[in-house]
């Protein structure tokens, strides 16, 4: 199971690449820090499908740092929801594939997201909508750290635990980097497992490149009753691309084609480390 989602990893990866040099503008550090979360989640963990995609009972996820656009195209082309040929549409005008996903132009984006805070926002309230209909869905969401400096995010946090929102998981993609620089630099959030837990939430601290480690959380999310789950995933912003990891100058910067030529090398020769 790991080597195929390793092999689904390189390929959404390669993907992030192409799409944003083709579309010279984009975000790829942050796309591609997270990629083995939203790999897991649509390969693995979430009840979703082209079969049960009108389904009410049926998973949700939301990107909540929906600057990461591309990794959510990403992934929805190889698993089929989207045509691989749109991706390299990214940002164009017309194409379904804009800046920040739009739920009204693509089917399965759940919840069109942008401004920063509104998207674990509407998970929140996905959530409590499965309550009151009692059926057996759960929402996943994955927030920016950076975005965690969003007030919004914690007036969500403060509901999701008064509404016992044990349906609902959300992924924080930990890579200390935003925009402006080090996350310590702009505006501190540390300790985030103390401020979870203290606003009522289960708190897990993973690699968030461990597809194992990615796993066992998620079941142990599953054992959890009357309480939300946030899974503070330990990443590395662009990672996979040796020249933008732990660089916060590509959280929103195109590569060349050389650059581009240069990252799709490095993936496929990861994919021979993977065989």
């Amino acid at each position: 199971m790991y080597k195929n989602l390793q092999n689904h990893a390189i390929n959404i990866r390669k993907n992030i690449v192409e799409m944003i040099t083709e579309s010279k503008s984009g975000h790829p550090g942050g796309s591609l820090s997270a990629v083995e979360i939203l790999t897991y989640l649509y390969f693995e963990e979430m009840n979703i499908n082209e079969a049960n995609i009108d389904n009410k009972e049926r998973d949700y996820f939301v990107l909540s740092k929906g600057h990461a656009a591309p990794v959510l195209y990403a992934t929805l082309s190889e698993k089929g929801f989207i045509p691989q040929e749109d991706l390299m549409t990214l940002r164009k005008l017309g194409s379904k594939l804009q800046g920040h996903p739009d739920s009204k132009k693509i089917k399965v984006v759940d919840i069109a997201t942008g401004s920063l805070g509104q998207g674990i926002s509407n998970a929140v309230g996905l959530a409590i909508g499965s309550k009151i209909d009692n059926d057996n869905s759960r929402v996943y969401t994955l927030l920016g750290d950076g975005e965690l400096q969003e007030g919004l995010v914690w007036e969500a946090a403060m509901s999701a635990a008064h509404y016992k929102l044990d349906n609902l998981v959300a992924f924080v993609d930990y890579n200390k980097l935003q925009i402006d620089g080090n996350n310590d630099d702009v505006m501190g959030i540390k300790p985030l497992d103390k401020k979870f837990e203290s606003f009522g939430w289960n708190v897990l601290i993973i690699d968030g490149h461990d597809f194992k480690e990615i796993e066992c959380a998620l079941n142990q999310a599953k054992e959890i009753k009357g309480k939300p789950t946030v899974i503070i995933a330990n990443t590395v912003k662009g990672k996979g691309v040796s020249f933008m990891e732990n660089n916060a100058g590509w959280h929103g910067t195109a590569p060349s084609i050389e650059q581009r030529d240069m990252a799709i090398n490095e993936l496929e020769e990861m994919r021979k480390g993977c065989l």
